[in-house]
């Protein structure tokens, strides 16, 4: 029996199914086989869930815990794959087997399992019995952790000089004669390398390990010892342990050469296939150039694989002059992937062991050779993640997919610009993260952003079209170390989906109205009227209001925005500029209104006196209007301000000149700059002035005396214009413009109206409403039609009574008495319970009458204004008088 120093012992995590075996009883999933000079144990990891491992050695009478420390010294090693499947190889000359015939071996050991919540520590001997007669005369074992080999006791004599050096050992016969059962005892080793001689004892601290059985001796050694080289055999790097071990009994010594020589390379591949080269002359374990191959064999996981096996899996076993060649395709289901995260970066290694076992003759001290190479294969390979942009940027929402993995990366977090979220925060947030299986094996993960969500970022690269942003970084783990890598990645979908914002105007006889709309990407712009930004307090001067939609103002057009364009007799022509900007200051809109506005600019007296009002316009931008005279410089402008210069004077005055045309005479004068004041071209400025007189005019006057009679005043015909307006809220400052009919409102939504005498400066006329109603199409006279006012009060029948508003003097009411305000609530007619046509159209007859008036009944009050009016009175028609009736009406209003 040979003598064992021990053994590591492993744990690890099984992840699969639970177990519930008794004490010392076989579990399910355990295999033993025999495969010639090993014995392996398979244990399938999906019966023993969340259990560690221990394993034990028997020496024939107690268990000894197997170290990992001591694997090589005892022919043990032990692998797993991430699944928690574990191979455990023996060899079968390992630390305890127990032959008398080195035929028969048995391998025997305990596995530990340690306790969980849910499971007792259980405990399972398992014992495998094998027998392997066919030993070569020399037969060495490559494993992953050792390298093994074992000899013939049986060997020719070293000769003499082997002879001369025993000498020198006390108490050697020389002429005994060699026996084959004689009880030789293992003595010392020594190693070429370094040229070093131990003790047996020595040699076992160092790690290596010695045995004699009855007919063979093995020396086993781990890899990179101080007494192993590392040679190039034929391009392979190998390392190899020459050494001679000594056997010694009370007469005799007698030694054989234990060497052994184990490929640390020669593997290459591509992404398709695994080339492993092993050469076919193992020149450190040679004697002899007259090498004869056998046999040779692959194999996997120490197990040969038959001829039958390797065409279904594409393996090829090849010979050529110089080397013996294994191809492997990659991604065998032999081997198995794993994923690695270094340095944050993704990997995958695929592992698989093949095996090479060649049996060989040489005309030398050993008859034939079996060779035996495990050779564990790990390729490792970067793989960065992808990401694939599968988005459709008119769906609005990024989809994307990133990947590839193996089945043991798990995705954890998402980084957005926002911050870091899980994927279940990711899913509660609509981005939808699924894993998605792919036909390779691999696996990738799909997500939905919408363009709309906060974590997209958006910018314009254009005026009209978005850039939508979505900068990502993937955080994950591999499952069984819990490695983290990540993967950052920016997508960018670009759409012509920018709506601008729009401005439109229109004028009265004072104002410029201007209404903009914000447009897709709402009121982030600035506003520039004029030269100036519209800042609070400059909004506040132009009645700035504004909803979600849009903001108005009102600009008068003799205010410092407002530019002069032409200037004639009695008009004058303004123009209004409106810039939006972003905060890039690009032009958004760039919109001007020009409108004329009435303005007496020259008037001619009866008493030679005229009367000029000089303006700054555009085209002179730098005019000071005081440095203005008329042609004598002298006469300079009796008031002037940064916008008019006004001159008054006389027709024989100031160089005015006077010439005759036809049945007229003209005085005219210039309005310029004074001598002195022009700089360059741009500061030329002329205005030139006149007025005609008629003359050779005759008038015939009877004349007789007689008494002055009383003065009287002829009768003469004006115009008085009314107004209808339509108010966006009860505040009266804004009303909607033409562009805005027809206006659409809901049912019982407030409808507020404002009647206005316009262009009348007489304080004592006064406007009453006597009667309004409201009908279904635009003809006032059409039917159906449904009273609001009546006589001047509200419509009793009405269940929404019309609700009068008193008005207040403000910069545009001048004369209270000129402007009348009433409130409806929308409807619609209805003819036998079904809604009619949903517009309507509301019309008033307007009174003007002189306020002061004792004869003129309507100028005595009306209904808004009495405090104490009985519900269910209704007034007497009112004589009108000498009042004016006028007539308006409303445009079209639409309900929804």
């Amino acid at each position: 029996m040979g003598h064992f120093l021990g053994f590591g012992m492993l744990w690890f995590l099984l992840l699969a199914l639970g177990i519930g075996a008794q004490k010392h009883s076989v579990p399910r999933g355990i295999d033993l086989e025999c495969l010639g000079n090993l014995i392996r144990f398979s244990l399938d990891g999906s019966q023993l869930w969340g259990h560690g491992l221990e394993a034990d050695a028997f020496d024939g009478a107690n268990f000894i815990p197997l170290t990992r420390k001591l694997a090589s010294q005892c022919g043990y090693r032990m692998q797993s794959d991430p699944w928690g499947n574990v191979k455990l190889f023996a060899s079968a000359q390992h630390c305890f087997f127990e032959s008398n015939d080195d035929e028969t071996f048995t391998v025997t050991a305990r596995i530990r399992l340690s306790g969980s919540p849910v499971s007792e520590a259980a405990m399972y001997t398992v014992s495998k019995t094998c027998i392997y007669s066919v030993w070569a005369s020399r037969e060495i074992i490559c494993n992953a952790n050792y390298m093994e080999v074992s000899v013939i006791r049986r060997v020719p004599t070293t000769g003499d000089d082997f002879e001369k050096e025993l000498t020198e050992y006390e108490g050697v016969d020389d002429g005994s004669d060699y026996e084959v059962d004689s009880p030789l005892k293992l003595w010392k080793v020594q190693f070429h390398t370094g040229g070093q001689t131990m003790t047996i004892e020595e040699a076992h601290n160092k790690g290596y390990g010695l045995a004699v059985s009855s007919t063979r001796a093995l020396l086993r050694s781990p890899y990179n010892t101080p007494e192993t080289a590392t040679l190039d055999v034929s391009g392979v790097p190998m390392q190899v342990i020459k050494a001679h071990t000594f056997l010694k009994r009370k007469w005799m010594v007698k030694t054989l050469e234990s060497s052994a020589a184990c490929p640390t390379g020669g593997v290459t591949f591509t992404e398709e296939m695994i080339t492993w080269r092993l050469p076919l002359k193992i020149t450190p374990l040679l004697s002899s150039e007259h090498v004869t191959i056998i046999e040779y064999h692959m194999g996997i996981d120490g197990k040969r694989l038959d001829a039958t096996t390797m065409a279904a899996r594409n393996y090829r076993l090849t010979m050529t002059d110089s080397h013996i060649i294994v191809e492997i395709p990659m991604g065998s289901v032999d081997g198995y992937y794993k994923s690695q995260a270094t340095d944050y970066q993704y990997y995958i290694t695929y592992n698989i062991e093949p095996m090479l076992e060649m049996l060989w003759k040489e005309t030398a001290m050993y008859d034939d050779t079996r060779y035996k190479v495990l050779f564990p294969i790990a390729i490792k390979m970067a793989r960065p993640p992808f990401i694939q942009d599968n988005t459709v940027a008119e769906k609005r929402v990024f989809d994307l997919f990133v990947g590839s993995f193996r089945s043991d990366v798990a995705l954890v977090n998402i980084t957005f610009e926002t911050g870091v979220i899980s994927v279940a925060e990711a899913n509660a947030q609509g981005f939808n993260v699924q894993e998605q299986l792919l036909p390779n094996g691999f696996k990738g993960y799909t997500m939905q952003v919408p363009f709309s969500d906060p974590v997209v970022r958006r910018e314009n690269p254009t005026l009209d079209v978005t850039d939508y942003i979505l900068s990502v970084t993937f955080g994950f783990v591999t499952l069984l170390e819990n490695a983290p890598f990540s993967h950052p990645g920016i997508l960018k979908s670009s759409l012509q989906d920018v709506v601008l914002p729009t401005v439109t105007g229109t004028c009265d006889l004072e104002y410029f109205y201007v209404n903009v709309a914000y447009g897709s990407q709402g009121h982030n712009f600035v506003v520039v009227v004029g030269q100036r930004e519209l800042t609070p307090d400059i909004a506040n001067e132009y009645r700035y209001t504004q909803n979600d939609t849009h903001f108005t103002i009102a600009v008068h057009f003799l205010a410092p925005d407002a530019v002069f364009e032409i200037v004639w007799a009695s008009l004058l022509r303004s123009r209004l500029n409106v810039v939006l900007k972003n905060n890039r200051d690009w032009t958004l809109n760039d919109f001007s209104l020009s409108c004329s506005f009435p303005m007496t600019m020259i008037e001619c007296f009866p008493n030679g006196t005229m009367t000029a009002l000089a303006v700054k316009v555009e085209s002179v931008p730098d005019l000071n209007l005081s440095h203005l005279t008329l042609r004598d410089s002298r006469c300079k402008p009796a008031y002037s301000d940064h916008i008019f210069a006004f001159f008054s004077f006389n027709v024989n005055s100031c160089g005015t000149t006077r010439k005759f045309i036809n049945n007229y005479m003209i005085y005219e004068n210039e309005v310029s700059l004074e001598s002195g004041k022009v700089a360059t071209a741009a500061d030329q400025y002329l205005i030139t002035i006149s007025c005609s007189y008629g003359i050779s005019i005759t008038y015939t006057l009877p004349f007789n005396t007689m008494p002055n009679p009383e003065p009287v005043v002829d009768a003469a015909m004006g115009v008085l214009l009314v107004r209808m307006q339509l108010a966006l809220d009860s505040s009266y400052l804004v009303f909607y413009l033409d562009e805005h009919y027809p206006v659409v409102k809901y049912l019982q939504e407030p409808l507020y109206f404002e009647v206005e005498l316009m262009r009348s400066t007489d304080p004592q006329v006064e406007l009453f409403l006597e009667n309004c109603w409201a009908t279904s199409e635009e003809e006032r006279t059409s039917v159906p039609k449904w009273d609001l006012i009546v006589d001047g009060c509200q419509n009793l029948v009405d269940p929404y009574h019309t609700m009068f508003h008193p008005v207040s003097a403000d910069a545009r009411v001048h004369f209270r008495s000129h402007f009348k305000r009433f409130e409806v609530k929308m409807f619609s007619f209805v003819s036998e319970g079904v809604a009619l046509k949903g517009q309507i159209f509301v019309h008033c007859d307007v009174v003007i009458c002189d306020a002061n008036s004792p004869t003129d009944s309507l100028c005595r009050g009306q209904c808004m204004n009495k405090q104490n009016t009985s519900a269910t009175s209704k007034r007497d028609r009112r004589s009108t008088g000498n009042a004016r009736v006028e007539q308006v009406s409303s445009r079209k209003i639409v309900l929804i």
